[in-house]
């Protein structure tokens, strides 16, 4: 495997990255249990670039995590009545409750990005969204919820390897869309709308922290790192628990004989 990326990037030693790695995960797994004791609301919103490696660092934040406090929400197109509703409105629904964090794998930025260079909401629509949605946060953030807005940063010339080798891996070809391809294809487009979404919605309120992710490993490591300074917490993980005894009792299960069992193919 190459040592830099397709833009020359040194790509960060392997042993070292899988080290810290394990280091952030067990902060992770403090940082749930803060949360979940606590009653925090935590939203985490990834966007940017396909292929620029949002998946992968969720991926690695819920890998060792509880499902029921740390929740990834990736929403498919709006169905024909979502798509008649106030624009945020199926995104409400999903935002975390009480000892909840949300990692929002694309988010309501849709509309600034995939919806406005591909022409799937007017010009009104658009307008009224780079107006609304400071303010939709703010009223979040005013709720006493915590929010996190991260974007994934890829040069050309890396974006284009990772595609190239997801065309060329069987495994990996589902990633790649139609929308996929066409939104490599109008490049210079996504890069003016995201310009342009940054100058309404990267407020002091709500910043966007910009992950360069050229390098999947070093961006995965920045980002989790990011993450764990900007939310306070502490150990609760830390406290002794015993194991109790096993209850005495004089059941009698029922014949093994009498079950089905998955066969044992590698035995």
């Amino acid at each position: 495997m190459s040592k830099r990326t397709a833009n020359g990037v040194k790509r960060l030693d392997k042993a070292f990255y899988e080290s810290e790695l394990a280091r952030l995960q067990r902060e992770l797994v403090k940082l749930q249990e803060w949360v979940r004791v606590e009653g925090m609301r935590v939203c985490v919103v990834f966007e940017g670039r396909d292929a620029a490696g949002k998946g992968g660092v969720i991926k690695r934040i819920t890998e060792r995590t509880n499902p029921r406090v740390v929740r990834v929400v990736a929403l498919d197109k709006p169905t024909e009545r979502e798509s008649r509703q106030w624009y945020f409105q199926r995104y409400v629904a999903q935002l975390p409750a009480a000892g909840e964090m949300v990692l929002f794998d694309r988010s309501w930025y849709n509309r600034a990005g995939v919806e406005r260079v591909m022409g799937f909401c007017t010009d009104d629509e658009y307008d009224e969204f780079l107006q609304s949605c400071p303010e939709f946060e703010r009223m979040l953030i005013r709720s006493g919820m915590v929010m996190v807005k991260f974007w994934f940063s890829v040069s050309d010339e890396e974006q284009e390897r990772r595609f190239a080798a997801r065309i060329a891996n069987p495994e990996k070809r589902w990633k790649l869309s139609e929308m996929d391809l066409l939104a490599r294809a109008r490049w210079v487009h996504y890069s003016m709308a995201k310009d342009k979404m940054f100058e309404h919605t990267d407020t002091k309120a709500s910043p966007w922290w910009v992950v360069e992710a050229d390098d999947k490993r070093r961006a995965r490591l920045n980002c989790i790192a990011h993450l764990l300074e900007t939310i306070p917490y502490e150990d609760l993980t830390s406290r002794q628990l015993e194991l109790p005894d096993i209850q005495e009792f004089t059941y009698e299960r029922p014949p093994l004989d009498e079950q089905t069992y998955v066969a044992d193919r590698y035995a």
